[in-house]
């Protein structure tokens, strides 16, 4: 048994998602005893009644199924945010959901209460004069390949709000000062003090640069970070990372007219709405923040469920002519030709490449309309029918990988039991099984 590079798998999951994901958690991120023990069913389900097969393991393989499991999970989001696989859109009807008249530089997430009474034809302005951003040091431009730090061992402290750390390297013989560069940046990425260090390349030349992940300076705080040496100061001063090139500030925006400051870009407004301040809004052009119509939460909703239901079938044809079987893709399109007649009727038509896409003045008209109830009748087959498919596909991605079957389950056996190594491919996909 062999073992596949789990830095492999674990790169291409952080560099294609890590960094939207990481600030997108959602309340239907956490679950309950009874639904995670209902995931593991499942599992064990698909487990026991799956034949025996043997799957050509490659990074390509564990990036589709990487891919067909985020896509599943984003898609169930969509669905518990629209009632669940079993109830009806009707259930968003009775929710509150904020708006942004400029979501570009204002998002919004309403937090409060569903159930408080609240004036839902309230709304206030928001107008970003500056974002909040972090303290940036910038190091000194260095010749790539030149040696400008001797080899030995060096060191230098790191100061924060929340603790001090020191750091130390070695520089070896023949160590470039893009090596050192990259050295120190990999010690500080790893080190979870509250930084980020990237290289800067100018094409002969490169800089380290220590970015804080916090932004914002209090009155009482003079920096967020401050990395100084004394045994390594020469060493030190040629990085040129002790020297803080952008002090991190506090954002500044007017709520109704009136200046407010804030050390995030992310804050909540009388514990209602989370705002996320993402760019400066342009004089006497504030974001109007509100509540949604009944009649817009659902288009909105129907936009989501579209969106996901194109990127699923977006997977299938990236990898249909590589490690992919055209299972997935079978599966999602008979999903829109199936239900092309419903779809139709509420704006939704589909391209020649099987893509969906929505005419949102044909889909207000529809869920304005006075078949409200046919409407949403064709929203909920549309709904469970994806619901099901994110269900199938995070549960088994390996389903629709290419593979070579061994042996099958004996249907008149009378009881199979699931092999509990195999569960490895689809639950973590970091051992290669290959005989």
């Amino acid at each position: 048994m062999a073992l596949m590079n789990s830095s492999v798998v674990l790169g291409y999951l952080m560099s294609t998602y890590g960094g939207d994901r990481a600030h997108s958690s959602s309340k239907y991120d956490a679950h309950k005893k009874s639904e995670l023990r209902d995931v593991y069913n499942r599992m064990v389900r698909s487990n026991k009644n799956s034949p025996i097969y043997k799957i050509n393991y490659t990074p390509q393989v564990a990036e589709f199924a990487i891919d067909i499991k985020v896509k599943a999970h984003d898609m169930e989001n969509i669905v518990l945010r629209m009632g669940g696989g079993d109830e009806g859109i009707e259930s968003v009807l009775n929710e509150k959901k904020a708006y942004s008249s400029n979501e570009n530089a204002v998002g919004v997430e309403y937090v409060g209460d569903q159930d408080s009474e609240t004036d839902t034809s309230q709304t206030f302005t928001v107008d970003v004069r500056s974002l909040a951003t972090p303290q940036i040091n910038e190091g000194a431009p260095l010749v790539k390949d030149a040696h400008d730090i001797d080899p030995g061992s060096y060191s230098f402290d790191l100061d924060t709000t929340n603790g001090s750390y020191e750091f130390q390297y070695n520089v070896n013989n023949g160590d470039t000062n893009l090596d050192i560069q990259k050295k120190i940046m990999r010690l500080i990425n790893t080190s979870d003090t509250g930084l980020t260090a990237d290289i800067k390349d100018f094409g002969r030349m490169s800089s380290l640069i220590v970015t804080s992940k916090q932004t914002g300076l209090s009155s009482n705080e003079k920096y967020l970070f401050n990395i100084s040496s004394g045994a390594s100061w020469n060493e030190l001063q040629t990085l040129g990372i002790g020297r803080i090139t952008h002090p991190a500030e506090d954002s500044t925006f007017y709520l109704n007219g009136d200046e407010h400051h804030s050390l995030s870009n992310i804050f909540t407004i009388n514990q209602s709405f989370a705002l996320t301040l993402k760019d400066t809004t342009k004089e006497g052009e504030p974001a109007i923040i509100g509540f949604k119509a009944d009649t817009d939460m659902i288009a909105d909703s129907v936009n989501d469920l579209v969106d996901s239901y194109n990127s699923f079938l977006a997977v299938g044809q990236k990898y249909q002519d590589t490690e992919s079987n055209s299972g997935l893709l079978k599966e999602i399109t008979n999903i829109g030709n199936s239900l092309g007649h419903e779809l139709s009727e509420i704006g939704i038509s589909t391209d020649e490449f099987g893509m969906l896409s929505v005419d949102r003045e044909a889909l207000d008209d529809a869920v304005s309309g006075a078949d409200m109830k046919k409407t949403c009748h064709n929203i909920n087959m549309f709904k469970s029918a994806l619901h099901r498919e994110a269900e199938k596909s995070s549960t088994n991605p390996m389903r629709y990988v290419k593979k070579l079957t061994i042996e099958y389950r004996n249907p008149n056996a009378g009881k199979n039991f699931p092999a509990v190594y195999a569960m490895s491919p689809y639950s973590g996909m970091l051992v290669d099984l290959q005989l």
